[in-house]
Order: C-alpha cells, then structure tokens, then sequence
C-alpha cells in the first residue's frame, strides 16, 4: 500500500505493517460526508486486501477524533443505494480480519462513536467525549445499534441510546468501550505499545481469533461445541505458524513474524 485515499479529507498511509486512516477535516471536526464515508470504506478494503499490512489505526487529525456525520443540507439531498452507509463501514471495520485500533480525542459522536466502537482496541485521551445523540435529534441510530451492543452489552446501550448523553473517557473505560485512558501526551506512545504488541502475534492466529470471538459470542458451551473447537485447535497446533513458534521459542529467537514498529 502506497500514497494516501484519494478524499482529501481522509488520508490512508502505511508505515510498515502499520496503515493508518486519519479523518482529515479537522475545521468541521472531522464530521463525515458521503465521500469520505466512501473513502473510509475502500480505505478498510484496502487494507483488508493487502498482505503487507498486519494492523489499520483509525485516528482523527487535530482537537477531534470525529463530530458524526456532516448534518448539512446539502448531505441530505439526494441518497445513492449504490453508496456504502456509516453501518456498511461498521461491518467492514469490525470484520476486518486483522487488529484494529481506534486513537481518540476530543469529540467521538454519533458514526464516529459507532467506528470507534467496532475497533478491537480503543484508546481514549482524558479530554474524550462520546456520544451517540441521535434521539434527541428525533430517530433512532437503529442501524449502528448492533454494533454498541457488541462493544457496551445491551444495559448500557440502552441509556447511551435512549438519553443521547454526552459521557466522558472514564465512563467509557468502566463500561468496556474503551480499553485504554491516557493524557493527551501519552497517546502516541500508548497507541506505539499497542501496536508493537499486536505485532508479536502471529497474523493468522490473530485472525482466527476474531473469527472465533463472533462466532462464540452468543453460543452456550456445550460438549458437541467444546469438541467441535477442540478439532480445530488440535488442528491449529499444527500449522506452519505453530511450528514456527515452537522453533523460535527452541531457539530463543523471535518468530519469523515478528516485527518491530
């Protein structure tokens, strides 16, 4: 992957096994409009598609991670089905097959939550504050709520979704939307910890991992599934990345996957 999206308010980059997707309009807090929204979707695709990369970062540039979506008029007068929506995005991102991280600060509103919330991992700065208010607006996010469900459980969605209250970067850690709080100038080096750890995963154990998690997250253990997983494990221990760890590990070496950020 080289170069950046071609919207000029998003830009994609890779450093390494690193792509970054930075939300670039930081004069409208970086709110959304539909070809950004177009852009974040075939910035996640690209991603997804490209070997080289092992982790995507979404992050905001500038006092915001993003406001939501652009409520200007003209956002809202002509829709296009063909056009990927903010829940499209959000089934792309917390599918993607590879680590996710969400770097965020100052506003995380309305879709801009709702992709935050579907990252693996979120990092918020103390000064964060989250919100999805569109029923104060008068509809329901009914769409992106699949995805708060699975990020805060079903209590807490119903008061973030039904009050639309703004909530700060505490309250998120405590109820499990975010996994990380640090001051403002301890951001990069959080977001540099983080992703230097994921790096030390194998990429298709981690990718098996987050296929497993939603599948697993609704199923009662029982001996016909327990069995079932057993199979693949005892499958899995067997594979070239398994072999490649245990020989490292032999030769107290890294792995040949590795890799320093």
């Amino acid at each position: 992957m080289t170069g950046e999206a071609s919207n000029p308010h998003l830009a994609m980059t890779a450093d390494g096994a690193v792509a970054t997707i930075t939300f670039a309009r930081p004069q409208k807090g970086n709110a959304y409009d539909k070809a950004m929204l177009h852009a974040l979707d075939a910035g996640i695709r690209r991603a997804g598609n490209d070997l080289a990369i092992r982790v995507l970062v979404l992050r905001g540039e500038g006092k915001h991670f993003c406001a939501g979506a652009d409520l200007s008029p003209a956002e809202h007068e002509s829709s296009n089905d063909a056009e990927p929506g903010v829940a499209d995005v959000c089934l792309r991102l917390s599918a993607l097959p590879k680590p996710t991280v969400a770097l965020v600060q100052g506003a995380c509103l309305g879709g801009g939550m709702a992709f935050a919330a579907c990252c693996d991992i979120l990092i918020a700065a103390q000064n964060t504050f989250f919100s999805m208010p569109e029923a104060r607006i008068g509809f329901s996010p009914t769409p992106l709520i699949p995805f708060m469900l699975q990020a805060v459980g079903e209590r807490h969605a119903r008061r973030l979704l039904m009050t639309g209250a703004r909530f700060d970067a505490d309250e998120a850690l405590h109820i499990g939307l975010a996994t990380e709080v640090c001051a403002q100038e301890q951001m990069e080096q959080a977001l540099a910890d983080t992703v230097s750890a994921l790096l030390q995963s194998a990429p298709g154990a981690v990718a098996s991992v987050k296929t497993a998690v939603a599948r697993l997250k609704h199923q009662a253990p029982t001996p016909e599934l327990l069995a079932e997983l057993q199979r693949g494990f005892d499958a899995a221990k067997d594979s070239a990345e398994a072999r490649e760890g245990r020989a490292a590990m032999r030769a107290k070496r890294p792995p040949n996957w590795a890799v320093k950020s």
